[in-house]
């Protein structure tokens, strides 16, 4: 078994937390993940893993091991697809990774614009919680991030383009008419939400403590807002066919409409056949009424190329 396959299979114990759930991920058998760990620990020689019962965990060198283990992995396949990507960039791949809002409202359209115009760059996209994108950004296991602007300390990073976004405060047209703020049920996102930080944050500001009903996904927020469940925080983007068929209202809010631009961000040095995405982006059709646009060096929507000082969403 190669490094790289122990390596994955110490990655993959991390994040699934049993021998038997690693190996279902792998299509491998219980016995080689086991193997693969033991030969591991024998070729860096510490112990990784220790016994629990019946199963496996990590120990804490393993712990600590396993996150240099995960960017290995991720900058081996970065690497794969620049060399790939030098030779013919239009043969190479893209990993992609994006918030839930941008990913239901902003990346399906520009995928299949881009497809058509690239249809040999092999695409994988996830979708997932703010601070996983940025993670993973991080990380190298991804080449491609869209999301609100990346944290403080996210080193190595470049800013190519943004696009407008705003945050607006909503609710069914039954439930505005009686909106009070203090006492309306407020729907959130899941852990981990950039729209959830920013909505618990613009509720302290006006020094609230309403009740809060999460309800996890962007889809389903939207859905309990416009099924008159509670008010809420959303992007503009993903409400404007709600807003304009009369199905939800805006809210006069003070400090709305909070302006969180959308962010696409690559490592510093992009693959070849990442930065065909990025042109796309830029040079392709209006979204949802806005185009995207190069970053101002050192302004409000852009930070540094080389790195960023902004909050992330």
């Amino acid at each position: 078994m190669t490094t790289t396959a122990r390596l994955r299979a110490l990655v993959t114990l991390a994040e699934t937390g049993s021998v038997r759930a690693a190996a279902e991920r792998l299509f491998v058998t219980e016995s080689a993940v086991s193997a693969a760990l033991s030969a591991l620990a024998r070729e860096i020689g510490v112990p990784l893993v220790e016994r629990e019962g019946r199963g496996l965990r990590l120990t804490g060198p393993g712990t600590a091991y396993a996150g240099y283990a995960r960017r290995i992995l991720g900058l081996h396949a970065e690497a794969l697809s620049a060399a790939r990507g030098n030779l013919d960039p239009e043969s190479g791949r893209v990993r992609l990774v994006t918030v839930t809002t941008a990913g239901e409202h902003l990346v399906p359209g520009v995928l299949a614009s881009f497809r058509a115009a690239h249809p040999r760059v092999e695409l994988a996209v996830e979708v997932t919680t703010n601070d996983q994108v940025w993670a993973q950004l991080e990380s190298h296991e991804a080449d491609l991030a869209i999301g609100g602007r990346p944290p403080d300390g996210l080193d190595g990073v470049r800013v190519q383009a943004v696009l407008r976004n705003e945050l607006v405060v909503v609710a069914s047209p039954r439930l505005a008419e009686r909106h009070q703020p203090g006492r309306a049920t407020w729907l959130m996102r899941e852990p981990g939400s950039g729209t959830r930080v920013a909505c618990e944050a613009m509720l302290a500001a006006m020094q609230l403590d309403p009740p809060r009903l999460t309800l996890g996904s962007n889809g389903a927020v939207i859905a309990g807002a416009v099924a008159g469940l509670g008010v809420t925080l959303a992007s503009r983007s993903a409400v404007r066919a709600r807003l304009e068929a009369g199905e939800l209202v805006e809210l006069p809010t003070p400090g709305t409409p909070l302006r969180r631009p959308w962010h696409a961000v690559t490592a510093r040095v992009a693959t070849p056949s990442t930065l065909l995405l990025v042109e796309h982006l830029l040079d392709g059709r209006p979204t949802i009424g806005e185009r995207w646009r190069r970053p101002r060096v050192g302004g409000p929507s852009g930070g540094s190329p080389g790195g960023s000082s902004a909050r992330g969403r």
